[in-house]
């Protein structure tokens, strides 16, 4: 993939990607209440962003991990959707 994304654009991802990650962190440690569908939005982009930059700095156990934190992010996005749903099905 390193003839469409140079190394250097690779790593500003990859450090975007991290950024979501630790943001994320630290609001699920920060906060009273936690929005759990902008946490698990923030860690699926977040890996996302570090798959991509991974594609040109390949490390398999690392991709490997954000795999299956993007997968775990799309079933924690699933499930605050869902309970989204019942809470407003709820509340008419």
């Amino acid at each position: 993939m390193t003839e469409y994304i140079s190394p250097f654009a690779a790593d500003l991802i990859g450090f975007a990607g991290s950024f979501f990650i630790v943001a994320a962190f630290a609001y699920s440690n920060l906060t009273t209440q936690m929005n759990a569908l902008w946490f698990n939005v923030a860690n699926f982009f977040g890996a996302a962003l570090l798959t991509i930059s991974l594609t040109v700095n390949f490390n398999l156990p690392t991709m490997v991990l954000e795999i299956v934190w993007m997968a775990i992010a799309v079933f924690g996005i699933m499930k605050a959707l869902m309970k989204r749903r019942v809470d407003t099905g709820a509340a008419e």
